[in-house]
């Protein structure tokens, strides 16, 4: 009898398994770009003891060195990208550090964003402890955070706009809409919890916040890759209702 090394992770349900498969975007010998589905942490810990990182490695037992590139928050669907060689992993950070990797993320946020708000440029300082629970917020004292900003559509009391994080920082396309003074719908942390109640009666019951779109250079190949990941349904139809 085989049995499973202690503090081993779960085995991945047949369920996800497939949810997972079905949700691979690209593959190369090098790269791997997932449609990480919402509330699938991506890695574990704090209490999860699966996820995304160690389902793939069960997924994928061949490959030793699977690793992910960079990271999304729980609630956060859409567009991961997940190293399956160290050396694609160190070329991909170095494409990050150059600014050589475009991400794009949609959210639908509260109000009317202004079109000619393209760009916000505000501190951010994490871990800042509110009503006991750790928040990042604007402060002049914190790291320098830049998002630009796209109107995407307008649709009455909300609109769905396009973000693409210059900086990398924690929650900050999530803290920066909350600074404009236009939450993200469904944010917990930093969106208004009476829209939010009256979104999750109407269906929406997570945060409208998804990696939309990857644009880079493929170490393993050396060719640019444009890489799109859809709006869940959950979200499509969210838009569909304002529409």
């Amino acid at each position: 009898v085989k049995l499973p090394a202690p503090n081993a992770p779960p085995a991945v349900g047949k369920g996800l398994e497939k949810q997972l498969r079905e949700a691979i975007l690209y593959e190369s010998a090098g790269l791997l770009i997932i449609n990480k589905p919402h509330g699938l942490a991506v890695h574990g810990g704090s209490g999860i003891n699966l996820g995304l990182i160690e389902s793939l490695r069960q997924l994928y037992p061949n490959e030793r060195s699977l690793e992910l590139v960079h990271r999304l928050d729980r609630d956060t669907s859409g567009c991961i990208m997940v190293a399956k060689k160290r050396s694609t992993l160190r070329a991909i950070h170095a494409q990050l550090r150059e600014g050589g990797i475009d991400k794009v993320y949609q959210a639908l946020v509260i109000g009317g964003w202004p079109r000619s708000c393209q760009k916000v440029d505000a501190p951010l300082m994490k871990n800042v402890v509110q009503s006991g629970e750790r928040m990042v917020r604007v402060a002049q004292d914190g790291k320098r955070c830049i998002t630009s900003y796209r109107v995407l559509q307008n649709l009455g009391q909300f609109t769905l706009i396009e973000a693409k994080p210059i900086t990398g920082r924690t929650h900050q396309i999530r803290v920066h809409c909350q600074h404009m003074g236009h939450p993200i719908v469904g944010d917990p942390k930093y969106g208004l919890d009476d829209v939010n109640l009256i979104q999750r009666q109407l269906g929406l019951n997570r945060l409208f916040l998804h990696a939309a779109q990857l644009r880079l250079v493929d170490p393993s190949t050396d060719k640019k890759i444009d890489v799109r990941a859809p709006l869940d349904q959950r979200l499509q139809s969210a838009v569909d209702r304002l529409c």
